[in-house]
């Protein structure tokens, strides 16, 4: 089972080049973030046509996730869990139904910026709240995978001039506190795990030639369950995928369980 992960900033902008990717890659399971639009302006019909489920949890301009299956989609959970007043479209869930079903959620996780706003302290409660629902998980002892846009950069290798990123929310010390306290739980990352070759980036901001200069971060995360874990075959970032005709900042990030 393939599974991917892709913010796509803007599904409708970017329907041919992202219709192209599945065209390319045809994971069985996809998650999108930052798809921009509400549900009934997602171009369901366009991933039909490809033979894949559509589960959407969208918000009008503003963040949005879907997760697309080969096979359908059961047991869906829209919105993160410990916060019944967040209206952010941030989080969806689902068990990918086959001989062995898959629990696979898509995040797109705050940004924070700028650093001394209430926007940060979002962006730490969020983290605390998917630390909180991952134990949940954790303790059905079943084959679980979280994928999506972290806006994290763990490490200093994860950024090709780290330097530019020190007053930033996605590298600030607490921001990458969090992400341990979330692996440490006991999660795998998939990258790491599979590949972990330094420089491997999954953003390129659209300024200053970040592309052309290969200027990237690694803010794109894959974190699985021991079960999950246990499968993994390996982990590839469609890098190419930047170069093309109308892009989005991030590329795919795919992950292989055998299953």
């Amino acid at each position: 089972m393939r599974i991917a992960t892709w913010n796509v900033n803007s599904v409708n902008a970017r329907l041919e080049t992202v219709v192209r990717w599945f065209e390319e890659a045809t994971p069985d399971v996809a998650c999108l973030q930052e798809i921009k639009c509400i549900d009934e302006k997602f171009p369901t019909e366009a991933f039909e046509r490809l033979g894949y489920n559509v589960a959407i949890y969208g918000q009008k301009t503003y963040n949005g996730v879907a997760l697309l299956s080969k096979t359908p989609l059961e047991d869906i959970r829209r919105g993160l869990p410990g916060d019944d007043g967040d209206e952010q479209a941030r989080y969806i869930e689902a068990v990918v139904s086959g001989p062995e079903p898959v629990r696979v959620a898509s995040i797109y996780l705050p940004n924070g910026n700028p650093v001394a706003t209430e926007k940060f302290g979002y962006k730490l409660a969020w983290m605390d709240r998917l630390n909180a629902h991952a134990r949940e998980l954790l303790s059905w002892e079943e084959p679980f995978c979280l994928l999506g846009d972290y806006n994290v950069i763990p490490e200093v290798r994860d950024a090709a001039h780290p330097e530019n990123w020190v007053d930033d929310a996605l590298f600030q010390p607490e921001t990458r506190r969090a992400f341990r306290a979330l692996k440490n739980l006991g999660l795998t990352e998939a990258y790491l795990q599979a590949d972990g070759a330094p420089g491997a980036f999954t953003f390129w901001d659209y300024q200053a030639g970040a592309w052309q200069r290969n200027n990237g971060i690694r803010i794109d995360h894959a974190l699985l369950s021991p079960q999950a874990a246990d499968k993994l075959a390996g982990a590839a970032i469609h890098k190419h995928v930047r170069a093309w005709d109308k892009p989005s900042d991030h590329v795919p990030l795919v992950v292989e369980l055998d299953l």
